[in-house]
């Protein structure tokens, strides 16, 4: 098999989810894979054609432990971006410690990250960041505003690092899924205080975001898409996952923002 890009990958948030699926299906296609999480164990899987996992236990918020643990890779190609946690709660209620973990995981993680393998992709002539943004990155969801603010970080992140690592030969992709089913949503935070005013709405919409995401795509659906922009010596700047978040994120840059927002509402509040 030709590969446009090293086959040597790092993908994070592997131990589970959109990360696992990812790792094993590029493992399956023969790329060399290390899946790095805090929960990973220090193990090798062979898969049929050359593909391997190599497990890295490594928090994605700890400098010093992402680069201890990722000194074994000297070589690498590809980094897919899949760590992340969700908060939920009213945009003036939710906690601002929760607030800080959500952004210190969502987008720092990945500026952690890159800090330690950006200098190891640019000694190929060409290499590849794949980073999970959101549907949520394009749209404020109510209640999940931390959320989508660390999804906003990140595709304003992915943009900027497009641009200025081209002459290094290094693209960014952003992969913008909708709702998946992963163990993402039991892992989800509930932040909001039973005397806030907005506890009951809130409770209403995050009840209703997880019944759409434990009804909605498989985490594989998302891999697979991670795997066609590694295929191309060109990938797409960002690329929603599935037909209707394709249509939606069309729609969403052609709406006006008041009937955006109405249409939210509706949806969420």
């Amino acid at each position: 098999m030709k590969y446009v890009y090293n086959p040597k990958v790092l993908v994070t948030g592997a131990s589970n989810g959109i990360g696992k699926e990812t790792a094993i299906l590029f493992a399956k296609n023969g790329y060399k894979v290390w899946a790095l999480s805090r929960h990973c164990e220090a193990s090798v899987q062979e898969f049929e054609g050359g593909g391997s996992i190599t497990g890295i236990a490594a928090d994605v918020t700890d400098p010093e432990s992402l680069k201890k643990a990722l000194s074994v890779i000297d070589e690498l190609g590809i980094v897919i971006h899949c760590a992340g946690m969700g908060v939920s709660g009213s945009a003036e209620c939710t906690p601002i410690e929760a607030a800080r973990k959500q952004i210190e995981t969502n987008y720092f993680g990945v500026l952690n990250v890159n800090a330690q393998v950006l200098p190891l992709l640019r000694k190929n002539p060409r290499s590849l960041v794949l980073i999970t943004t959101s549907f949520a990155g394009l749209v404020p969801i109510p209640y999940q505003s931390h959320y989508s603010s660390s999804k906003y970080a990140l595709e304003a992140y992915g943009e900027a690092l497009r641009m200025e690592a081209k002459p290094f030969g290094v693209k960014v992709c952003l992969v913008e899924p909708g709702d998946t089913k992963t163990g993402f949503t039991a892992a989800r935070t509930h932040n909001e205080p039973e005397t806030s005013p907005y506890y009951d709405q809130c409770t209403k919409s995050v009840a209703k975001m997880e019944h759409d995401e434990m009804h909605g795509k498989s985490p594989m659906s998302v891999a697979k898409v991670f795997l066609s922009q590694a295929k191309r010596k060109n990938p797409k700047v960002r690329v929603a996952v599935g037909f209707v978040y394709k249509l939606l994120a069309f729609l969403v840059r052609i709406l006006p923002s008041r009937l955006r927002q109405t249409v939210l509402s509706m949806l969420y509040c």
